[in-house]
């Protein structure tokens, strides 16, 4: 570590010495090596945009990258949940990028869009992945707060087959095993718990329909 410290010292005093010995007739003309290479990690599928707008950081040098241009390219990727940029100088360009999680897909007019963790939606063309389908007028921030409560809650949500969304901001949820629970406005999380101690009750193993809707009042139908 202190070896690497140094390494860092001595390149910024390098660069002290180059700037404190051209004045400003020559500083224009001065040529710092542009950015040659560009690696990405983490990023299974790079489209063709995509690449082309990282080019664009081929025509700079490590120096003076434009940071809102960055955040620009990185953001209007909807694969993109977070990224990391290391500078290696004089000329290379590392991005190590975190993919998003396909938590949910939904119709939007007639095209099929998976929903990921970082809130955005993914258009595709092959529906081949496993997860709970959102029927309803989708608001994606009511549907993240939704699954941070499912993943607090006893529910797995890997046994979720179907999410239906109402005007009113309710929803009820589907399981694999054909039982519908309708859920309230609050206390999600008791709710979605003692639908499981239901459903764990050999007694009632053939409830279709878990209403919790009203307060302190259970109804079940088979």
């Amino acid at each position: 570590m202190p070896q690497q410290i140094n390494r860092k010292i001595l390149f910024y005093f390098f660069l002290f010495i180059i700037f404190g010995t051209i004045n400003n007739k020559n500083f224009n003309k001065f040529d710092f090596p542009k950015v040659s290479s560009i690696k990405v990690y983490g990023l299974e599928q790079i489209d063709e945009n995509f690449t082309e707008s990282l080019d664009f950081f081929k025509m700079n040098n490590l120096f003076f990258l434009n940071k809102l241009k960055i955040k620009e390219v990185f953001e209007s990727n909807n694969l993109i949940e977070e990224y990391k940029i290391f500078k290696r100088y004089p000329s290379i360009l590392e991005i190590e990028i975190l993919e998003t999680k396909f938590l949910a897909k939904t119709f939007i007019g007639e095209k099929i869009y998976f929903i990921g963790s970082n809130g955005k939606l993914i258009e595709t063309k092959n529906d081949i992945l496993d997860l709970p389908f959102i029927f309803g007028d989708l608001n994606i921030n009511n549907f993240l707060n939704l699954k941070k409560v499912i993943d607090n809650s006893n529910l797995d949500y890997k046994k979720i087959k179907n999410l239906y969304l109402f005007p009113s901001g309710r929803w009820d949820i589907e399981v694999f095993s054909g039982t519908l629970i309708r859920l309230p406005n609050k206390k999600i999380k008791e709710s979605l718990n003692l639908s499981l101690d239901l459903l764990g009750n050999p007694k009632l193993n053939n409830i279709k329909i878990i209403d919790l809707r009203q307060k302190n009042q259970v109804i079940t139908n088979e």
